[in-house]
């Protein structure tokens, strides 16, 4: 079996690593992939949102399968134009993506079918949202409307924060047409955690559950990233809490898009604000998470492309999807300057012995080579990986692991995890 895995960050190669111990699997491509993928995989010079090379390349190698790893690609279309032509592919369509694609389109979503989110306004017209965040106060949340990777999203403590990102979003256009709309909403407070679940439309099975790090210093200062860490499992996420989400945000969501004709197959990932035990959600992606991908991968004690091919084709319900007892902890290494400005091809050391620890996988994200040496490539450089018996023993070898590793202006986050720590996990 031939699997083509669209996209070159950290969560592809977390697929990548996964997919290729698939029983059954021949060959793994991944376009355009990095240099850790180039390790399990086959790298191929095609970008993830070039669609009709993509498709061209399928029908060529004859793939059986392709699994798409980014928003892009999905909210423009890959899933259709893929299965118009035969193609197996895992994946929302076009329509079914908008649930990312738009936060907009998210928001009134939830609210036209009772899932619990914050309270909202939508705007198109600068002057409207600047009278809206007067009336309202702070804190608020602004957010650019379209896909900004992670980072349209502006937590204003002050009125002048939100008011300055009204501008950064609508005026300056930081995001390009993505700030084309806001959302403004009520800034939920309590603890964020991320829910995964594979769906094939009907049938909904949960992921381990996970808790991202977005900001980009530790004790969660400064600007928001694409994600600098995460860990499984996320002791926040109960027994109870688990369910409450399931019959109430991830099942309900799922009915709520096939009502609305834009049936849901692929991952539903639900960013969730955690508070008194509830949760709301703060937004849904249409793939897999990044970092979570990562540790929660790590954990799967089950054969992913079994599963993948369940939900394209309605038989998820039959699937066999089970977790290994132990805590996994994902640590970003990223470029200095991050989520800013940075500077690429900084030849990256250590990482032989990084990846020789027990327990650790070095996952790359923003890499390539040249002239055979590893570089960076990206603002998120690698994703260090370790699992452990629990949190605490995970916490250590990850850390051990991100030591081993150097380049010029590397940074990270130094308490990826702690938050677990503090609930005796």
């Amino acid at each position: 079996m031939k699997v083509l895995i669209v996209g070159g960050g950290g969560r592809e190669d977390a697929l990548a690593w996964k997919i290729s111990q698939s029983k059954g699997v021949t060959k793994v491509f991944v376009a355009p992939g990095n240099a850790g993928t180039a390790l399990r995989a086959e790298n191929v010079p095609i970008k993830a949102d070039d669609i009709s090379a993509l498709l061209a390349f399928a029908r060529e190698k004859k793939v059986d399968l392709t699994v798409v790893g980014p928003e892009g690609p999905l909210s423009a279309g890959i899933v259709d134009e893929f299965a118009k032509a035969g193609l197996r592919v895992f994946g929302p369509s076009k329509a079914a993506a908008e649930i990312e694609g738009s936060k907009a389109f998210s928001k009134e979503l939830m609210k036209k079918y009772g899932i619990p989110t914050a309270e909202y306004e939508v705007f198109e017209d600068r002057a409207a949202a600047e009278a809206y965040v007067r009336e309202k106060g702070a804190p608020l949340v602004v957010k650019a409307d379209g896909l900004a990777a992670g980072k349209g999203v502006i937590v204003a403590e002050t009125i002048e924060e939100a008011l300055d990102g009204l501008d950064r979003i609508m005026g300056k256009k930081e995001f390009g047409a993505a700030g084309n709309r806001v959302v403004v909403e009520e800034c939920l407070k309590g603890e964020e955690a991320s829910f995964m679940a594979f769906t094939d439309g009907k049938t909904v099975v949960p992921m381990a559950s996970a808790q991202d790090h977005k900001r980009v210093f530790d004790g969660d200062k400064g600007p928001n990233t694409g994600g600098m860490g995460a860990y499984s499992p996320a002791p926040v996420v109960t027994v109870r809490l688990e369910r409450q989400v399931m019959d109430e945000v991830m099942i309900p969501t799922v009915r709520a898009m096939e009502k609305e004709g834009r049936l849901f197959k692929g991952v539903l990932y639900a960013g969730l604000m955690i508070h008194d035990g509830r949760a709301k959600v703060l937004e849904f992606n249409g793939r897999f998470g990044d970092p979570e991908t990562q540790p929660v991968l790590a954990r799967l004690d089950t054969d992913l492309v079994a599963i993948l091919e369940a939900v394209i084709d309605g038989t998820l319900a039959k699937a066999d999807v089970r977790w290994k007892p132990e805590s996994a902890v994902c640590v970003v290494i990223a470029a200095g300057g991050y989520p800013g400005a940075y500077e690429k091809g900084k030849e990256i050391a250590g990482l032989e012995q990084a990846g020789t620890r027990e327990g650790v996988i070095v996952f790359h994200a923003g890499t390539s080579l040249r002239n055979g040496k590893v570089v960076t490539d990206g603002g998120r450089v690698l994703g260090v990986t370790g699992l452990g018996s629990v949190i605490a023993a995970a916490i250590d070898r990850v850390y051990a692991a991100a030591r081993d590793i150097s380049f010029e202006g590397a940074q990270y986050r130094k308490d990826i995890g702690a938050r677990a720590l503090e609930t005796g996990s």
